[in-house]
């Protein structure tokens, strides 16, 4: 076998690979940020399992439900569309029955 069909046999079964469950309760820090007017928010789960993440304004005040159900076990990611939002500071909140995590973001205009 040549080594060009090498690379592409290990290539496809990369691709192939079942993504694995990650070992805890994740919350990634939203990509971009600074933002203006979408970002993604990353979080992970060990199991499958009631999600809520939810956007608040500096003041405490909830500006956006994103996701309020159930999630299975691994990766997940949410587009935050702030195009009717000022600019500033926000929170997200992620609250699971194995925990809650909350990070911060700017949306910029």
């Amino acid at each position: 076998m040549r080594k060009a069909e090498q690379d592409r046999q290990v290539c496809a079964k990369l691709a192939e690979a079942p993504a694995e469950v990650p070992t805890a309760l994740g919350l990634e820090t939203n990509y971009p940020n600074p933002f203006n007017p979408n970002t993604t928010i990353g979080f992970s789960l060990p199991e499958s399992a009631q999600v809520r993440l939810v956007v608040y304004d500096v003041l405490g005040r909830q500006v956006r439900m994103l996701f309020d159900g159930t999630r299975e076990a691994g990766a997940h990611e949410v587009v935050f569309d702030a195009s009717d939002l000022s600019s500033g500071a926000y929170l997200y909140l992620l609250e699971t029955p194995q925990g809650s995590l909350m990070r911060t973001m700017l949306r910029a205009k």
